[in-house]
């Protein structure tokens, strides 16, 4: 199923943790501390392109220091 697949934003983000050492839940927590909702299930729904977010894909950008990206 092509939904399940990661979005080339979804890649990004996910070797930008691995390069870090960091977690997706770590990720999850920063978003949540600037105020926005973010669980484990929306997040998996904007990395494989089945939510589209620009305010939470803006705050992941910036946590991560990555440029912005399409999400698709």
């Amino acid at each position: 199923m092509d939904s399940c697949k990661l979005t080339p934003f979804g890649l990004r983000v996910k070797t930008e943790l691995l390069k870090r050492g960091k977690t997706q839940k770590w990720l999850q927590e920063k978003i949540n501390a600037k105020g926005m909702f973010m669980d484990s299930g929306y997040m998996y729904k904007i990395l494989t392109g089945q939510r589209k977010a620009p305010k939470v894909v803006a705050a992941i950008c910036e946590i991560l220091n990555i440029p912005g990206t399409e999400i698709s």
